[in-house]
């Protein structure tokens, strides 16, 4: 079991601790405005679960059940999930007043630390999906190789 560590399983794991983060930070705002909150703190809690969903089906699906993974539908989760946290990153900072508005522990400064490791969540995705659209474009199923069987000058066709 000396599987080694590759930049994806690094990828996945600060991803997973900045989910963590995220969600605390949402649960806190969503808790601030007590009896109703933001249609803003709702998406992005929505985004963070939905974002813990797709990072257990991309990191332990392939690992301990490879027939259930396919790479189409982790490409398609990966940039559903990656505009999701555009959108809500987004949002949350439109409604989020400046720096200093208030001390670290209030809700406006759990607010500003809220939008941050939302982008920093969102490029994690971006980057993921990027990565994850260029192995699934290279390995489309077409069979055009090099033939390396040839040797010299031996042309393919007469006359080329």
């Amino acid at each position: 079991m000396a599987e080694g560590f590759g930049i994806f399983t690094i990828a996945h794991g600060v991803l997973a601790l900045f989910l963590l983060i995220e969600l605390g930070l949402v649960a806190a705002l969503v808790d601030s405005w007590y009896h109703w909150s933001l249609d803003e703190h709702s998406f992005l809690l929505f985004t963070v679960i939905w974002s813990l969903l797709v990072l257990a089906y991309l990191a332990l699906v392939p690992r301990f059940a490879a027939r259930l993974f396919h790479a189409l539908a982790a490409l398609v989760l990966l940039v559903i999930t990656t505009i999701f946290w555009f959108a809500g990153a987004i949002a949350l900072a439109v409604h989020t007043p400046g720096v200093g508005c208030g001390g670290f522990f209030s809700s406006c400064g759990v607010g500003i630390a809220a939008v941050v490791f939302a982008f920093f969540i969102w490029a994690i995705f971006l980057a993921l999906t990027i990565f994850d659209t260029l192995t699934f474009l290279r390995s489309r199923g077409h069979n055009a190789h090099v033939d390396s069987t040839r040797t010299g000058g031996a042309k393919p066709y007469p006359g080329v």
